[in-house]
């Protein structure tokens, strides 16, 4: 029988932040997770999924819809906004960070916002096991950690090996939508997606339109303060052979 793993193979790309809870963030756990948060089998990490663990979307949802993942929702203001938007479709808020899923569920509920769940967990093991093969009809990855410092750009969840992740849980033609302020994260991504032949490019040009669908938050408006210009990518599923 194999010894069970004691640590992650590779290396998460983000920091685990904690601390005390406001009543309102204490409040939306305790009242608003048992309908938005999905409790999932964990594996070596509390952040980690376990392998044999999958999404049913049926039980989740209460129907079959198209179903959007964003990975690394933040504060949740992109995807509560588009699940406010767009009552047919089904969002999926993945997200380590506790103060975000507080305030995510907070702002859902408010908004009567009932296509939306959360999960809180590492985003790798979300798209390589915990999504059923093909369940996405999108991924959105909105302004992830740079990563700046160069010892630490191994840590990017955009590097090699990643396109075969996201790949696995997109539909055939299905789309993942990317966004950053960092120039050299914008290129790394589009050197590691324009290789990958999973994906094609689904823009003209050096660089993707503003996704309509991306709202502007205080984080973006803060980058552009900063002089940093705003890049998209969008890059479409091949279909599979």
């Amino acid at each position: 029988m194999p010894e069970p793993r004691t640590f992650r193979d590779e290396p998460v790309s983000f920091v685990r932040r904690s601390g005390r809870m406001s009543d309102a963030q204490e409040r939306a756990f305790a009242e608003l997770a048992p309908f938005y948060l999905l409790d999932v089998p964990r594996d070596v990490a509390f952040t980690s999924v376990h392998p044999e663990a999958r999404l049913d979307q049926f039980s989740a949802y209460g129907r079959t819809a198209p179903l959007v993942v964003e990975i690394g929702s933040g504060q949740g203001h992109a995807i509560v906004s588009a699940a406010s938007a767009d009552a047919e479709t089904d969002f999926l808020a993945v997200e380590v960070f506790r103060a975000g899923l507080a305030r995510t569920m907070l702002d859902a509920d408010r908004a009567g916002v009932r296509n939306l769940r959360l999960i809180e967990a590492n985003a790798p093991e979300v798209l390589s096991t915990f999504l059923p093969e093909a369940a996405a009809s999108q991924v959105w990855i909105f302004f992830p950690d740079p990563w700046h410092k160069k010892r630490h750009t191994k840590r990017r969840l955009v590097r090699p090996g990643f396109s075969q992740t996201a790949a696995r849980a997109l539909a055939d033609g299905a789309l993942l939508r990317l966004a950053t302020d960092w120039e050299d994260y914008a290129l790394q991504m589009r050197e590691v997606l324009d290789e990958a032949p999973e994906f094609e490019r689904a823009f003209e040009g050096e660089w993707a339109e503003r996704f309509d669908g991306r709202v502007m938050t205080a984080f973006e408006r803060k980058g552009i303060a900063k002089g940093r210009e705003i890049r998209d990518l969008t890059y479409r599923r091949v279909p599979r052979v």
